[in-house]
């Protein structure tokens, strides 16, 4: 399965007429926020690949009308052919403004809600967020630093890829692309990055009590 991931900064590469070709053999677009609807809207136009976003700090005018033809997946567990994908946009609030920003325990309660929905899937394969972790490639001002929370759902549920935006390369010279915690491969998906993964085991959805 081959995966575009996108964040931040719209690519020029996609936003040309050699975008029908780009995105030839791409199964899956996953954006991580902050990227203008019309642009989300416009690859919508050249590819059958599902576009699934999480909202960045920057998307309030999403709040007003969602791209079209894309599927949120913030606050959510969403299964695609049995890649299981949990969604959590948004940054460390850093000012008054209601733009998808959140404090440690809003972000920690957003998590909580999506606990038996991740339950129930047997667990989840993709974490995809705007901002990074706590400690792992963040920044050191308010609007920068990751959530803490974010390191413990990895440390919970171990997905195999934690995908996030909001730090872009050249905010600092010794931000990695791609990195790991642990099993996890953490992926900065800022204007673009392809990559491919295997496709993905069906797994038995859990029942609502219990694992049996």
């Amino acid at each position: 399965m081959k995966i575009l991931a996108i964040s931040d900064v719209p690519s020029k590469l996609l936003w040309d007429e050699s975008v029908r070709k780009r995105l030839e053999g791409i199964d899956l677009i996953l954006s991580c926020g902050d990227l203008p609807k019309k642009y989300l809207e416009y690859l919508t136009n050249f590819t059958t690949a599902p576009i699934l976003y999480v909202h960045g700090n920057h998307d309030g005018s999403y709040k007003e009308s969602e791209p079209g033809g894309c599927i949120c997946v913030d606050d959510a567990v969403y299964v695609w052919k049995g890649l299981r994908i949990m969604g959590l946009g948004g940054c460390n609030r850093y000012n008054r403004d209601d733009t998808f920003q959140y404090t440690e325990a809003e972000m920690r309660r957003r998590v909580r809600k999506l606990w038996l929905a991740a339950r129930r899937a047997g667990g989840i394969d993709i974490l995809l967020t705007h901002a990074p972790a706590s400690g792992l490639n963040d920044g050191t001002d308010k609007a920068h630093k990751g959530f803490q929370v974010f390191n413990d759902l990895m440390d919970q549920y171990q997905p195999k890829w934690f995908i996030h935006g909001h730090m872009h390369l050249n905010y600092g010279a010794n931000l990695p692309r791609v990195c790991t915690r642990g099993g996890t491969t953490v992926i900065n998906a800022t204007e673009r990055y392809e990559f491919e993964i295997p496709d993905p085991v069906q797994v038995p959805k859990r029942k609502l009590f219990g694992w049996g």
